[in-house]
């Protein structure tokens, strides 16, 4: 069962390849953030080694495996210190050397290859040019414009789109189980990202600090130059709040524009629809 929010076209193309076993050496998954690219990857990944009739069962020992991240087959690669090494892309090549273990398919999930350094993408593509049988890469990315073209033009290219608030909405109440009304209002928070929603579902901190840095903007906006500033200078002590922080501003000046047209009904945040009448 592919347990994927949304992105039915991406589903049905990838089931059309394991049903009728045309299987592509690579793929490419782009998109925002906490869009589901690491949730269809991995889905892939098990309807590929799945030895139930109907693929992916979720059941099976190589799915169940799967799931867990500890399947030998199956290895996901995620940068170290920000981005992919060269180093992990030689270690990869080593291992798609190998027949598979105990599965049909050996599987690579390299997670925001994007952020990989250019000696790690380079060594990648030369693996790309001659894949090994039996192997199945699967990249994602924030955008292909962020990679090298001849590196997306040997994957089969899926780009995923936002999700719409009700989609998001849905799956929230549906699978989750989260009232009606804080769901819708986590979807449209989530700008179409169901990791987001389902992070902030089990992280109340996050909203804690997305209460905070909207605050901070608030203050920010009326003040003189020299407070924002001072607020600007220290925003910049807290790095981890610097990524979200610049989101929630792009988000807000975004709905300020849409509630000037008149588009009241498609802001992001549904919680300062006042403030942003004013």
């Amino acid at each position: 069962m592919w347990s994927v929010v949304g992105h039915e076209w991406s589903v049905r193309m990838l089931q059309h390849s394991v049903s009728r076993n045309r299987i592509g050496h690579a793929y490419l998954l782009t998109g925002p953030a906490q869009i589901g690219k690491t949730t269809l990857a991995t889905n892939f990944a098990q309807a590929l080694n799945c030895t139930a009739e109907d693929k992916p069962c979720g059941k099976c020992s190589n799915c169940r495996k799967i799931a867990a991240g500890n399947h030998p087959d199956v290895q996901t690669i995620e940068g170290v210190g920000g981005s992919i090494k060269i180093e992990q892309i030689r270690q990869l090549q080593s291992t798609v050397a190998l027949s598979p273990h105990e599965a049909p398919w050996r599987v690579c999930i390299l997670l925001d290859m994007d952020r990989a350094t250019p000696e790690a993408a380079n060594c990648l593509l030369k693996t790309l040019e001659e894949p090994p049988g039996r192997v199945v890469l699967i990249l994602t990315a924030s955008s292909s414009h962020a990679l090298l073209p001849t590196l997306v033009s040997r994957c089969q290219y899926l780009p995923l789109r936002a999700l719409s608030t009700d989609t998001v909405a849905r799956a929230l109440r549906d699978v989750w189980g989260v009232d009606p009304v804080e769901a819708r209002s986590l979807a449209h928070w989530s700008s179409g990202r169901i990791g987001w929603a389902i992070t902030a579902l089990q992280d109340r901190s996050l909203l804690e600090r997305r209460s905070l840095l909207l605050g901070g903007l608030m203050r920010a906006l009326p003040a003189h130059r020299f407070e924002r500033m001072r607020y600007a200078e220290e925003l910049s002590t807290r790095k981890d709040d610097v990524p979200m922080a610049l989101e929630l501003w792009q988000s807000w000046w975004r709905d300020l524009l849409l509630v000037k047209l008149g588009m009241s009904g498609m802001i992001v945040n549904t919680d300062q629809l006042d403030s942003l009448r004013i």
